[in-house]
């Protein structure tokens, strides 16, 4: 019924809202041809230090907000008492309680704008900064209480000549109520529209980009606001206007910053909630947005997404209620009838925007922004690496945990090395801890949700990684610890691999996913599921080309692997790296040919991974009845993480022990008599072989199992691909132990001479310098300080 009536009420909306929304498009559109022939976009400003400033003017705007005046103002006078030069101005947007009265009686030192009328907050805004006498306005919301040093680091953020605003951390004065903001604002584009939000982070302690600073809790460039126009009245009666002030300034080529030290605390809605309903303030919320994208939004590309999100939201919005972030019918006809201002607002601002959007939305980021603006050298005395894995890497129970983990300990002699990490559960937590005494830093987030459920263009593997909060965290640490290099372990991460300009983007794909993916195709049963795989496999063909030219580096384990990946990207060629992750500390497996159990064989492999489950099933299918028929005595023993339960091989008895995770596989390694390597797909270098060749147990393996190791068949290894022919190679080194001595002594002279964790980071350390030297002597920056507002040694967390 609710359903109904809502249809009913919109119909009207219903039927007009196409033509509403193409006429918007066209008038936009003629708007922007008109400027592509008379208008001019300008230079962004040149970068140059200024003096940190010594005083502020304080403006606070205020309606009928006497008690709330009362309340808060005293806090203020008492943070601006030191200063004489500082002052505090009323903005009165002609209250009827008398404010103007009160304050000129209990506050004589505040000096007070008294407006005819109300001219609303931006407005009563507006004409304080046009008032004020001080470089720097601080702008508070009349129900804003203030610490007492809250304004001098304010101030300490304007050294740049850069910066336009510098945000406060804001608290609610009610420390039970749920904290909506916090001054630490983060802007995005999304579904065709802009979402925001406020982050909480204490691990942000000085000063750090942001989307905008709130017009109610932040201090500004007074020159700078002036010269964007000020907030603009096409958002009245109120919202947004901070956020669009904050974009502009993006876009015009300077800096919006937040400065945790500077702390204030806020009724929320002590003011608008009295005058305004929920349902009113959602109303103009939803117009506001869209005029947000009306005059902003110049990229033809995103506007027309937005056209067509804001339609079909609109009828979402129709048939299942409204919801915030979606557009409804209400919001574009409101949006519509400001379509006149928000035309002459976006031709104002394509005057002032100096930067498109695309990059406008990036250096909020704290990535992005040490990357456009810190004064980085070109030779750093020291790297520092930021290396982040969508897996726990310890306990290494897979081999690209091995992989991970050693290559961190070689890494750190030579880097200082910032480690994020994705944990599965809490329970991993303390074994990972210890990664803290090996890195300069680590940080954990227990698993990720990501989106796997939901509909995408996206793999699903890379999808279970999306996360707003992953992405977060990788660009606070580039930005806190002065990070040179992003080092990106496995294909799914490759999403978060940015557009930088001078910091070094470098993607490890452990396997190729899409090779990975067509080689299972034929191991696959059921029609759905090949289906489901095949849909797999064009997904993640189509996301891996498309991502892996945004890497500066794409590391692969093998030749193979490169030879591969250059097949469908030729242009990625220079940039393929073999040879420098994919190893062991060969120093650590105690090499040994006599002694072994005879008649033993040894699978290694964590069983979350699906080519070992794969292998598995096959060998025990296919292969183990062929070893049986030749030799009786023979025994598999399966270790790994997550195997298959024991009850799934109980037609071999005594034949298949199923060991499970152990916590080192040397003293297996160093036991048994072969090993075996059954693996029928996937890519890359499998570490389980590089640990059996250093511990010389002499090993039997498909030819996809032993990629890129093994140099013909008996060189390093036995090769085999069907099941017959792999239980003769097996059964031919039980019975022949001199010839299997003979091979594992190859086999570790091979590893041990190109597989070396420590030669081959030391490489991985020197490639990092490259890509470096070439970025940071090939750009356009010029060297010069003073973009950034604070050294990387003042923002480092210790």
């Amino acid at each position: 019924m609710g359903t109904l009536l809502r249809f009913l009420r919109a119909l009207p909306l219903l039927i007009v809202s196409p033509l509403l929304a193409l006429a918007a498009a066209l008038a936009l559109a003629l708007g922007d041809l008109l400027w592509l022939v008379l208008g001019t976009r300008p230079a962004e400003p040149a970068s140059r230090q200024t003096a940190r400033p010594r005083s502020a003017s304080v403006v606070i705007p205020n309606w009928n907000g006497r008690d709330l005046l009362e309340k808060y103002l005293p806090s203020v006078e008492a943070a601006l008492s030191g200063n004489p030069d500082n002052e505090i101005i009323v903005v009165d947007n002609g209250s009827t309680d008398a404010s103007v009265e009160f304050l000129r009686t209990a506050h004589p030192g505040v000096r007070v704008l008294a407006l005819p009328e109300n001219l609303g907050f931006g407005g009563g805004s507006n004409a304080g900064f046009r008032a004020a006498n001080n470089g720097i306005v601080v702008l508070l919301n009349s129900d804003m209480r203030v610490a007492p040093d809250f304004l001098d680091p304010l101030l300490d953020g304007f050294a740049g000549g850069r910066v336009f605003a510098v945000s406060c951390q804001i608290f609610f004065g009610d420390p039970e109520k749920l904290r909506e903001e916090s001054g630490l604002t983060q802007g995005w584009w999304k579904d065709g529209m802009l979402r925001v939000r406020h982050r909480i982070d204490d691990r942000v302690t000085g000063l750090f980009p942001c989307f905008y600073g709130g017009g109610g809790s932040c201090a500004f460039d007074r020159a700078k606001f002036l010269e964007l126009g000020g907030f603009d009245r096409v958002f009245e009666p109120f919202y947004l206007e901070d956020t669009d002030l904050g974009y502009l300034a993006w876009k015009r080529g300077w800096q919006v910053l937040y400065q945790p030290k500077s702390k204030v605390w806020h009724e929320h809605r002590g003011t608008i909630g009295k005058r305004f309903s929920e349902e009113e303030i959602q109303a103009v919320l939803k117009k506001n947005f869209i005029l947000f994208c009306w005059k902003n939004i110049h990229e033809w590309n995103r506007l027309g997404a937005h056209f067509f999100f804001a339609w079909s939201g609109a009828l979402l919005s129709l048939v299942f209620g409204d919801e915030p972030g979606r557009a409804n019918f209400t919001g574009i006809w409101r949006a519509f009838l400001s379509l006149p201002r928000a035309l002459r607002s976006r031709w104002r601002s394509r005057q002032l925007a100096a930067v498109p959007d695309s990059e406008a939305f990036l250096r909020p980021l704290a990535g992005y922004f040490r990357d456009r603006f810190d004064a980085i050298p070109s030779e750093p005395a020291r790297l520092s690496v930021l290396f982040v894995s969508p897996y726990p890497i310890l306990p290494p129970v897979h081999g690209g945990g091995v992989f991970m983990y050693q290559t961190l300990c070689e890494l750190v002699k030579h880097c200082d090395v910032h480690l994020v990490s994705l944990l599965d559960h809490a329970s991993q937590l303390p074994v990972n801890e210890q990664l803290r005494g090996i890195c300069a830093s680590a940080e954990f987030i227990v698993r990720l949700e990501g989106q796997p459920g939901a509909a995408s263009i996206l793999p699903h593997a890379v999808r279970e990684f999306d996360s707003p909060d992953l992405e977060w965290m990788i660009h606070r640490q580039i930005f806190i610890h002065a990070v040179d290099a992003v080092q990106l372990e496995y294909t799914p991460l490759g999403q978060y691999a940015g557009r930088y300009r001078r910091l070094a983007n470098v993607l490890f794909e452990h396997d190729v996913y899409f090779q990975s993916i067509a080689r299972s195709l034929g191991h696959i049963e059921g029609f759905i599921a090949k289906l489901t795989a095949r849909f797999e496999y064009l997904r993640a063909l189509r996301y891996e080309l498309r991502m892996l030219p945004r890497c500066d580096r794409v590391q692969v384990c093998t030749r193979e692997n490169g030879t591969f990946l250059a097949s469908f990207l030729p242009e990625l060629k220079s940039r393929l790296q073999e040879g420098l992750r994919a190893g062991i500390n060969t120093t650590d497996y105690n090499f040994r040919t006599d002694g072994r159990e005879p008649f033993t064989m040894l699978f290694l492999g964590s069983f979350r991974h699906t080519p070992n489950q794969v292998a598995l099933d096959w060998f025990a299918r296919e292969v183990m009845p062929c070893i049986l028929a030749r030799e009786p005595r023979a025994r598999l023993l399966v270790v790994g993480s997550d195997p298959p339960p024991a009850h799934h091989f109980a037609g071999y008895s005594t034949a298949i022990e199923i060991l499970g995770f152990v916590d080192d596989v040397k003293e297996l390694l160093g036991r048994y008599a072969v090993f075996v390597c059954p693996i029928l797909s996937g890519s890359g270098v499998r570490v389980k072989l590089l640990e059996a060749f250093a511990c010389g147990i002499p090993v039997v393996s498909t030819t996809v199992g032993a990629e890129g190791l093994a140099h013909g068949n008996g060189g390093t290894c036995l090769l085999a691909d069907t099941p017959e022919a792999f239980a003769d190679r097996v059964t031919y080194l039980f019975g022949n132990p001199d010839e299997a001595a003979s091979m594992a002594a190859r086999a570790r002279a091979e590893v041990t001479a190109n597989w070396d964790m420590a030669a081959i980071t030391r490489k991985l350390a020197e490639s990092y310098r490259d890509v470096i030297r070439e970025k940071r002597t090939g750009s356009d920056w010029d060297g010069s300080p003073g973009l950034s507002t604070a050294s990387p040694e003042a923002r480092r967390v210790r």
